[in-house]
């Protein structure tokens, strides 16, 4: 009997899985809305004093991102005080959703792709993902891919969508 092969394997296609490209820093939150005055207002003095007694070592190496839950006015400065205050600790940080952040993350993580292990490839992008916004990260990895690949498909490799080719 002959022997069975894995011609995908023995094959140059290149399998890219979006999860690889996941957050790997814990997300945390950040909520102003304890910090504002009966629920509606910031006050600067007080918000002041928040920021300095603050322990801000509990966001050492981790994304953090900043909101306000209330429906309140947060003044532009609060959020730079926060940023500020988190710049030697946390490892990001976002104002925003966590969906923000986490896509800010994965684009993070697609920009330090070396490139030069996919120059003139065939590269086919996995099409079931663990990875929370795969429309965004598939997206993103296309834009860096496309100057750099022969082709890019999506799904698996028995069977793909053609979405570039270069000519």
């Amino acid at each position: 009997m002959e022997e069975i092969k894995n011609k995908v394997k023995e094959s140059s296609l290149i399998q890219m899985d979006l999860a690889d490209f996941k957050p790997k820093e814990k997300i945390v939150e950040l909520d102003l809305a304890s910090q504002l005055w009966q629920g509606l207002v910031l006050k600067e003095k007080d918000f002041r004093s928040w920021i300095k007694t603050e322990a801000w070592e509990q966001f050492e190496s981790q994304a953090v991102f900043i909101h306000c839950s209330a429906d309140a006015i947060v003044p532009t400065w609060a959020y730079m005080l926060v940023a500020s205050a988190l710049h030697t600790h946390a490892a990001n940080v976002v104002v925003g959703s966590q969906l923000e952040l986490e896509k800010a993350l994965i684009r993070k993580n697609i920009e330090q792709l070396d490139l030069s292990k996919f120059q003139d490839g065939k590269v086919i992008i996995k099409g079931c993902s663990d990875i929370s916004c795969p429309e965004f990260a598939m997206v993103t990895l296309v834009q860096k891919l496309q100057t750099t690949v022969q082709s890019i498909m999506y799904g698996e490799p028995c069977s793909t969508v053609p979405i570039y080719k270069r000519k």
